[in-house]
């Protein structure tokens, strides 16, 4: 490496025996076959060596330019594999083995990443994963050897089969970085998975036999919920904070502080919000990474003759890009809970095995965790994917129990990513259209909000305030975000929610009346700057006109918007007026925003209702003898007493709104960028920012608002069952 020393170290050993020597051998260009004992010393070293940092990178290039040739990557992977089968075999029990193994883990995923994030090529052939025809194979080495495969069944089994217990957590916690390590391959492709990628190790976890998966997504779900802390007492070596470390290749022995080490970094830097449990997060990301990818094989791709000059275009391959099925995905997909599995009722049990999970020990974590943007993620798979845990979780009395967090979450809406907040509006959209969750959150009342600060709310209905949070949201994205799936997503949810409506309180029934008046404002400054462009293009350039058509466009988008807003209204007041009396009095005391759009062809049918209810209530109110001025309390109170003799003649019935959420048709261009910039950012997992191009590293790859606006994401009025489509 340039700077070994040729003298002993530590103690009395030979020369061939310390660290400096076995390090600088392992990275050299000589090749120790994988039957010598050189890879016992090595796997033997003591935890508490020191070498700087820029050492550690000095040993990873010259292992870069050598292992081609030594095959040394291969072959400490193999001996990995061994220590691992050996402990397993002992059932984690303490042995020599852990502490090789735990050498192991960390001298390769050092190595392996820097490999990884220095590719040359796109290809990674610089892992030279296989072991050279020439060497001598042990007995017990199959031939033609699949290393990648050997090695992650080996870790899986382990992960999967092996209790967490003090003297095994910290090899399950190394494991698990190891797996991020062999995983980010990823990183190094595009956005769209091709035929061309090559992840030799997240494909070898997917050939894995479907008892092994199943093992390892519930050991992952189970470490997840069980947020189990660092045993102290257990560490083979002491925890410090960055500047006081005893080495950095401590664990070549502990690997390289800002390489791997990154959950012990995390901890002791940890501001403490929370149970921080490096353990929990690290197993959720991998569970992620798992369930999220696609690997793409060659379907009925187009083959292009070789003379056409043509090319087929990008839509046409992606039309024809068929993709393997993801085992980790269809375990979650299929687990059921343990306390009550409906298919074995039924008589209809599945073939084969079968995820079992506790889903009330899921459902409480996820309330507990939901500020986390990775464990709103988990929430939306399981949701998406899981009809028992969505039935589940649409049964609990506690509803709170996810939504608050959620709610919370919205609130704080400019604190958090846009993906983020898609996220959450989708949960609360997947939800809102099961028809007992409507009604089921109007009767479960919160005797405070204690982090709603414009508002006193005291004793409102979850309902009342997830109303006020939608409309929150709306008017935020209107002011920041302006994204025309934003808006939908929560008018959607709204819509779903509108029929079942009970005793929506006086403010939310403000907000949602204050709603159209605030996006009638928007429609109104956009048809006078249409006027103005159409005065001012007519005879003009073309990019004036196309200007002009700009705005036309998001003209019409506010008035499907507007619309939206009055089917609202329209739903409540059609369906659920005798229990909604603040409704109705919002819509008294502001009328008159409706009445600029009364005689507009998009608007004229719903606010004929609107103004049938006023007609009613101002005619009730008009007989009444007052003594003195109206107050709010006796205009309520008049309102209270009618909806009792309100039968709804002359309202015209509309068809009930139902909006649904589909997952596009290539969810993994969005869900595997997103999956890894969650895993980089929370686990602190550094890596190469100009080697990766699965998603811009300069900004954040974020959905953009005039991106995918096109002709399937506005409403359609004539469909009976309307679908949101968003592009997640």
């Amino acid at each position: 490496m340039g700077a070994v020393p040729s003298t002993p170290s530590w103690g009395s050993a030979r020369p061939q025996d310390t660290a400096e020597y076995l390090i600088a051998s392992f990275v050299g260009d000589k090749s120790f076959p994988i039957s010598s004992d050189f890879w016992q010393k090595l796997l033997e070293l003591p935890f508490d060596l020191h070498w700087p940092s820029h050492r550690v990178h000095q040993a990873c290039e010259l292992f870069a330019r050598n292992n081609y040739k030594t095959r040394h990557l291969a072959k400490i992977l193999i001996h990995l594999t061994w220590c691992l089968q050996e402990c397993i075999s002992t059932c984690g029990a303490p042995s020599i083995a852990y502490g090789k193994a735990l050498n192991a883990v960390n001298i390769s995923s050092i190595f392996l990443k820097y490999l990884i994030e220095n590719a040359k090529t796109d290809k990674i052939e610089e892992l030279s994963l296989s072991l050279d025809e020439s060497e001598p194979i042990p007995t017990d080495v199959p031939r033609g050897l699949n290393v990648e495969d050997f090695l992650m069944r080996s870790v899986l089994s382990f992960i999967g089969s092996i209790e967490v217990r003090p003297t095994t957590h910290l090899l399950h916690l190394e494991l698990l970085n190891f797996m991020l390590i062999a995983m980010s391959t990823q990183l190094l492709s595009g956005p769209s998975p091709g035929p061309k990628d090559v992840n030799p190790f997240i494909d070898a976890a997917m050939a894995q036999e479907s008892s092994l998966v199943i093992l390892v997504v519930r050991k992952l779900l189970v470490n997840y919920m069980m947020r189990r802390s660092i045993p102290l007492s257990s560490a083979s070596y002491s925890i410090f904070p960055e500047e006081s470390q005893p080495g950095v290749l401590q664990r070549v022995g502990s690997a390289a502080a800002n390489i791997v080490l990154m959950p012990f970094n995390y901890l002791v830097n940890s501001s403490g919000e929370g149970l921080k449990s490096p353990l929990a997060e690290c197993s959720l990301h991998v569970l992620l990474v798992l369930i999220h990818y696609r690997k793409c094989v060659d379907g009925d791709m187009l083959i292009m003759d070789g003379n056409d000059d043509h090319a087929a275009s990008d839509s046409s391959l992606k039309q024809n890009t068929c993709f393997s099925q993801n085992p980790y995905c269809r375990a979650l997909e299929n687990a059921t809970d343990v306390e009550f599995d409906r298919l074995d009722t039924e008589g209809n049990a599945q073939s084969g095995p079968v995820l079992r999970l506790p889903f009330a020990s899921l459902f409480d974590t996820l309330g507990i965790c939901l500020a986390d943007e990775a464990a709103v993620l988990l929430l939306y798979s399981l949701l998406q994917g899981n009809s028992d845990f969505l039935e589940y979780v649409l049964v609990r009395t506690d509803l709170d129990t996810l939504l608050m967090p959620i709610l919370e979450a919205l609130y704080n809406a400019p604190k958090r990513t846009s993906n983020q907040i898609y996220m959450l509006l989708i949960v609360l959209l997947i939800l809102s259209q099961d028809s007992s969750f409507n009604a089921s959150i109007h009767k479960l009342i919160l005797p405070t909000v204690p982090w709603y600060k414009e508002r006193l709310l005291h004793q409102t209905s979850l309902g009342s305030l997830m109303v006020i949070i939608l409309i929150r949201t709306v008017q935020y994205n209107l002011s920041k975000l302006r994204d025309v799936y934003l808006h939908t997503t929560c008018l959607a949810t709204l819509a779903n929610m509108a029929p079942h409506v009970y005793r929506l309180s006086a403010y939310a029934s403000q907000r949602l009346v204050s709603l159209f008046n605030m996006l009638s404002r928007k429609y109104n400054k956009l048809a006078e700057l249409r006027g103005t462009n159409v005065h001012l293009t007519k005879g003009n350039s073309l990019e004036e006109n196309g200007l002009a058509d700009d705005v036309s466009a998001e003209m019409h988008l506010y008035t499907d918007f507007l619309r939206l807003v009055l089917e609202i209204l329209n739903a409540i007041l059609t369906y659920a007026l005798p229990r909604n009396p603040e409704v109705v009095y919002a819509i008294m005391h502001r009328q008159e925003v409706f009445q600029p759009f009364k005689n507009h062809p998009r608007f004229n049918e719903l606010l004929e209702n609107i103004y049938n209810v006023l007609d009613f209530f101002n005619s009730r109110m008009d007989a009444q003898r007052m003594d003195g001025e109206w107050s709010v309390e006796k205009v309520l109170q008049v309102i209270i007493v009618n909806c009792r003799s309100w039968r709804g003649e002359g309202m015209k019935m509309f068809t009930q709104l139902r909006f649904t959420y589909e997952q596009e048709s290539h969810p993994e261009e969005f869900f595997i960028p997103y999956v890894w910039q969650l895993v980089l950012s929370r686990c602190a997992f550094s890596f190469n920012s100009g080697a990766i191009n699965l998603f811009p590293v300069d900004q954040p790859a974020e959905k953009q608002s005039n991106d995918n606006i096109g002709a399937d994401n506005h409403l359609n009025d004539d469909v009976e069952n309307h679908a949101v489509f968003l592009d997640v």
